[in-house]
């Protein structure tokens, strides 16, 4: 974290406007895009928990005593 800091304020010392806006851009972008994963993710396992779901609501009655 340190590291990001460090490069931000050195271009903010630096007054190279150019090259701020596209390592702000980029951070925001690797935002973007750890949030979809995260997004991903979380619907995979929720689909995966309803066909867990659905199979137990199949089971025949047969086997429960």
């Amino acid at each position: 974290m340190k590291l990001f800091i460090g490069i931000r304020q050195q271009f903010i010392q630096e007054s190279n406007l150019k090259k701020y806006l596209q390592y702000a851009i980029g951070e925001i972008l690797l935002v973007l895009i750890g949030i979809t994963l995260t997004y991903q993710a979380d619907n995979r396992n929720e689909s995966r928990e309803k066909k867990i779901e659905g199979k137990s609501d199949k089971l025949p009655l047969c086997l429960v005593q």
